[in-house]
């Protein structure tokens, strides 16, 4: 089958069991389009939005991964495993804390701001060329290094101390692992914990309320209506400036990724081309006077 086009990103609601590279290889397939790029990995217990990049927006996969992220987490105290999940070895039980609800939400609450987090052995980092889960699987457990991550807000906690459990609201930046946290907070606590589930309610301004099934997507594409679901590349830099080139020498020099010199103010604008397509995003370098591409589309 002749292989179709489409540029823009689909919100996708990752359901539980599947791999984010599984979602991937799912579109492919549904789309008949190679060139697909998620944007930051959930594990395949957890569920939720996942912002997935087709044609040329793949160019930005790496900008939306930096993007703050929401979770909505279930944690289990009293609970240690060596996956920091309920998928792992049960590695500890242990008894639960003599804390009050106030106490307890101190302590998460204390998490909140920056602080350096040691990736777990099953987790997808790469250490010497290798991903930590292969070296795990093989029984080695290597070093790690932290890695300094923010916690923005933690709400909406609720305490369950017959389930052991813990529901909270995370908000938090790139690279953090709620697992991770979970299994922090348990340290903290003195009692372990583990994260007992995961959801993912928001990715930069991608939405759970406004996610789709794999399933909507393919009976969208059968009606041949994705397009009406399909975000624009552009959409992604709503605080950026708009800015069209206005001459065919500037016209030239955009095709090329060449610098441009523009009568305009801003450290980061959208460049559209003069048929009003979306180009490139340029940023000011003040030693060089001109505006320079940081990502071309």
């Amino acid at each position: 089958m002749r292989e179709h086009s489409m540029d823009g990103i689909l919100n996708i609601y990752k359901e539980q069991g599947f791999t984010s590279h599984d979602v991937v290889a799912k579109l492919r397939g549904i789309l008949h389009q190679k060139k697909i790029g998620h944007t930051g990995t959930l594990d395949p217990e957890a569920v939720g939005v996942l912002p997935v990049c087709l044609g040329k927006a793949t160019r930005a996969c790496g900008l939306l991964t930096e993007k703050e992220k929401e979770y909505e987490a279930v944690m289990l105290l009293g609970t240690v495993t060596d996956t920091q999940d309920l998928t792992g070895n049960v590695l500890e039980k242990r008894e639960l804390p003599n804390v009050t609800k106030a106490e307890l939400r101190e302590t998460i609450a204390s998490f909140v701001g920056e602080y350096d987090q040691i990736p777990p052995m099953y987790s997808a980092v790469k250490v010497q060329g290798k991903r930590l889960y292969e070296l795990a699987r093989e029984g080695k457990e290597v070093e790690r290094k932290p890695r300094r991550i923010t916690i923005f807000d933690i709400g909406d906690i609720r305490v369950d101390w017959e389930e052991k459990t813990v529901q909270f609201r995370v908000s938090c930046s790139k690279g953090t692992y709620i697992r991770t946290l979970c299994h922090d907070i348990g340290k903290k606590l003195g009692c372990g914990a583990c994260m007992k589930s995961l959801r993912r309610t928001k990715a930069g301004n991608f939405k759970i309320e406004d996610s789709l099934t794999l399933s909507k997507v393919e009976e969208l594409a059968r009606e041949g209506s994705l397009d009406c679901v399909l975000v624009p590349v552009d959409t992604l830099f709503p605080d950026y400036p708009k800015v069209a080139v206005e001459d065919q020498e500037n016209e030239k020099l955009l095709a090329n990724g060449n610098p441009l010199r523009l009568s305009w103010q801003g450290d980061k604008l959208r460049i559209y081309r003069t048929d009003g397509q979306f180009a490139a995003i340029y940023e000011w370098r003040k030693e060089k006077r001109s505006y320079f591409p940081e990502k071309m589309f």
